[in-house]
């Protein structure tokens, strides 16, 4: 096996150089044509179902000069907080720590834990506490962050946070099952990211 290993290689090698490589998708949009020739091979009298493909939108080209702005586009399950708004910088709570994303970040994507997102615009700052998700960064200066939960970090009462605390601190305390303390833990975690992001 291991003397084969250098022409796998060495062939594994020429078909990644043969594909291109790109994050942007086609500019003008593609059907799957071998798969409506199929289809029309064995189903001539019904048309083709749609593919992905036919409803994926062309992603627009990264630009060649890195833009002043960076666009942002912040949704939740059931509402849109951002859309399309252009700012000057974002800073996500990613699980492998806090990420400030400016335009031109390479592309990332990035798993979000309990914390603040800070929008920055100009002088202004919009801070907003989101519970889990993730964060999509593409090189063309666009960033889509997508939360379980966010609310304003003006809106949270912190004599709450300070209960729920208390009382999950309690359970976590009390639990007798996995379930119960794995539970318990959760709402020990974001309480105190709460309680960090009121205090801090």
């Amino acid at each position: 096996m291991f003397r084969q290993a250098p022409r796998l290689l060495a062939r594994a090698t020429s078909i990644m150089r043969a594909r291109s490589f790109s994050t942007d998708l086609p500019a003008a949009p593609t059907s799957d044509s071998s798969f409506v020739e199929a289809w029309k091979k064995v189903i001539p009298n019904i048309d083709a179902p749609k593919t992905p493909l036919s409803f994926m939108q062309p992603r627009p080209p990264t630009p060649p000069s890195i833009p002043g702005k960076l666009t942002v586009n912040f949704v939740l399950p059931y509402q849109s907080e951002l859309a399309a708004k252009e700012v000057d910088m974002v800073i996500i709570p990613a699980t492998t720590g806090q990420m400030g994303v400016l335009p031109g970040h390479v592309a990332t994507i990035a798993e979000l834990k309990p914390g603040i997102l800070s929008v920055h615009e100009g002088n202004d700052v919009t801070k907003y506490f989101v519970s889990s998700g993730f964060a999509f960064i593409h090189a063309n200066s666009i960033a889509d962050v997508v939360a379980v939960e966010a609310v304003p970090i003006d809106r949270i009462d912190p004599a709450l946070v300070q209960k729920g605390l208390a009382d999950f601190t309690q359970k976590l305390s009390t639990a007798s099952t996995d379930l119960e303390k794995a539970e318990a833990q959760i709402g020990v975690d974001v309480h105190s990211a709460l309680n960090s992001a009121l205090t801090g």
